[in-house]
């Protein structure tokens, strides 16, 4: 299956780009994608500190992938 990620903040950094298109095995999950994706890019912040969303929801780390789904981590910011 087919799914676009989206990277932002130090994920996008450490991925060197913003976005990707990612072909995974059906029946991935989303902890696998994140550990895949840390292999991957290198990312360093373990996922327990991420935010994911699924096709602009918010979802816990348990909700499965489908096909074209568009996949967001999203890290902790600061602000100021």
């Amino acid at each position: 299956m087919n799914l676009t990620l989206h990277y932002f903040a130090s994920l996008r950094d450490q991925a060197g780009c913003a976005s990707e298109t990612l072909a995974v095995p059906a029946g991935a999950s989303l902890v696998w994608l994140y550990d895949e994706l840390q292999r991957r890019h290198g990312f360093a912040l373990p996922r327990e500190r991420l935010r994911v969303a699924i096709d602009d929801a918010f979802v816990d780390w348990g909700c499965p992938l489908h096909d074209g789904a568009a996949v967001v981590f999203v890290p902790p910011v600061s602000g100021g």
